[in-house]
This record gives C-alpha cells, sequence and structure tokens, in this order.
C-alpha cells in the first residue's frame, strides 16, 4: 500500500492511465494547454482533440506549465465517433438536461463509474467528452455517451471554462482513486464475466438494428418520433457487453433471415 505521496501518484498513474480525456473542436489552444496541466497535476496522461480550431500552438504549451509531453503525445481525430472507438465507457458533460433525458451524473458519481468500470476490467479503455466553449456538445454527440456528467455551478453564473470544467473531474477521478487504496468496495461490475463492447461495436448494431425495423416497417425514417434515440437510451443504460451485444445481432440477422430482408454490411 502507498505510504507517501510519490507513491500515491504511482498508484493513480496506474489507474487513469486508462482514461481518455477528449477535447471537441476547441477554439482556444490556451484551454487545451490549461486542460493539459490540470490532467498532470492528476495523473493522467491520454488526451485526445477532436477537430481542433488551431493544433496546440505557442499559447498551448504555455498555458500546460510544463505539461508539453501530453501535449506532444495528444491525438487528433476527425470526428468523436472515432475519437471514443474501442472505449467501453463514455461520458459526456453536459450543462444542460436535452429534451430526451438521459443518466445525469454528478463528478462524484462519474469517479464511481470510472472505478467501478476499471475495477471490473482492468483494461478497460474510459473517455470523459468535453465539448465547445461556446456551445458544448450536441445532442449527436451526447448520444454517443452512456452518461452526462452535469457540474453543479450556480444558477445566476453557470457558464465554466472548459479546462476547469476538466479539473474538476479529474479531481474527483483523483480523489476517488486515493480513497480505493485504502478500501474497494464489493460492486456487482467488479466480478463480470465478460468484457464491456467497444464503441465502434455499440454503432455498428444501432445501425442494424436501424435497418432491421425500417425493413419490417416499423421504423419510419422520415416521421422518427425519437424511436431510434429512445432504444439507443434503453441499450446505452443496460451497458451491452460483447457476448450481449452478439447475441443481439445475432437476432437481428435471424430476424432479417425469416422476413426475407437484405442486410447491408
Amino acid at each position: 500500500m502507498p505510504t507517501n505521496v510519490n507513491d500515491q501518484a504511482e498508484g493513480v498513474q496506474g489507474l487513469l492511465q486508462n482514461v481518455r480525456i477528449v477535447l471537441v473542436n476547441t477554439t482556444h489552444t490556451g484551454n487545451i494547454g490549461a486542460a493539459a496541466r490540470a490532467m498532470k497535476n492528476m495523473g493522467l496522461s491520454n488526451l485526445a482533440l477532436v477537430a481542433p480550431k488551431k493544433q496546440p500552438d505557442e499559447d498551448a504549451y504555455a498555458r500546460s506549465s510544463r505539461a508539453d509531453e501530453i501535449l506532444d503525445q495528444a491525438v487528433t481525430f476527425e470526428n468523436l465517433e472515432s475519437a471514443v472507438s474501442g472505449c467501453q465507457l463514455v461520458i459526456g458533460t453536459s450543462a444542460r438536461q436535452r429534451n430526451l433525458c438521459w443518466p445525469l451524473i454528478t463528478p462524484r458519481q462519474m469517479a464511481d463509474e470510472v472505478a467501478q468500470a476499471v475495477i471490473a476490467q482492468q483494461d478497460a479503455q474510459i473517455a470523459l467528452v468535453f465539448g465547445r466553449e461556446d456551445r458544448g456538445l450536441t445532442n449527436e454527440e451526447l448520444a454517443l455517451c452512456h452518461f452526462h456528467v452535469n457540474i453543479p455551478t450556480d444558477e445566476s453564473f453557470s457558464s465554466l471554462n472548459v479546462a476547469a470544467a476538466v479539473q474538476v473531474l479529474v479531481y474527483e477521478l483523483r480523489v476517488k482513486w486515493l480513497e480505493l487504496q485504502n478500501k474497494t468496495l464489493p460492486d456487482w461490475r467488479d466480478d463480470w464475466d465478460v468484457d464491456w463492447a467497444d464503441a465502434a461495436d455499440v454503432e455498428r448494431f444501432y445501425l442494424h438494428l436501424e435497418q432491421v425495423l425500417i425493413g419490417l416497417d416499423f421504423y419510419d425514417p422520415d416521421n422518427p418520433r425519437n424511436l431510434m434515440q429512445r432504444l439507443r437510451r434503453l441499450y446505452q443504460r443496460a451497458r451491452l457487453d460483447q457476448t450481449e451485444l452478439n447475441i443481439l445481432r445475432g437476432i437481428l440477422t435471424a430476424t432479417e433471415k425469416s422476413a426475407g430482408l437484405q442486410h447491408k454490411k
């Protein structure tokens, strides 16, 4: 068990190396640098940039305050789907509840979910997604997430800088890990028998499901009535594992065969 601050920092690194901080369409490079600084403060190193307006520049490195290696190793993606591909748990930040309710959690509950995911599967990949400075994440981007996390700011001044939001969430992760070094509470996810499905496979399932429902005349894309969003919410809430996903894909394939439908690969 860690006996000093340095040992504790190494323990944090062992857990948090699986957490990917994803910044979407960031406008100001200084915010990227400040986010990198917050990450290094709390022991994280995996930074993903989705279509940033500018790549990290002198301002970013200055604001990072010697977190240069995080900026040097940051990976850029064209879209959020590719940035979270391979992740078994995706959590998006949201300043408000949207028209269609989604599992909304606090930063502390977020830390619980991340800790349980890594306890259950040591190589589980987790993404914490942060949106644009001016308008956050779109509804389509939030639909890629298992949970939405909301930082409970004062209602009279709720706007929070993206790097400040990163700092709040990674702080909660660090506190949770330091707590777990002393005691790990049992949870049903600790002894799960199958790895969780990753984001890319789940997205392929949703496309398959939509095609089957259209073929069965159950779903009309010209009059969607939020059907696919509600089905997505249902399955995201369930946290599918790989075997469960394979079963569902098999049911869809059998349905296509029975109904004489042609599935597009």
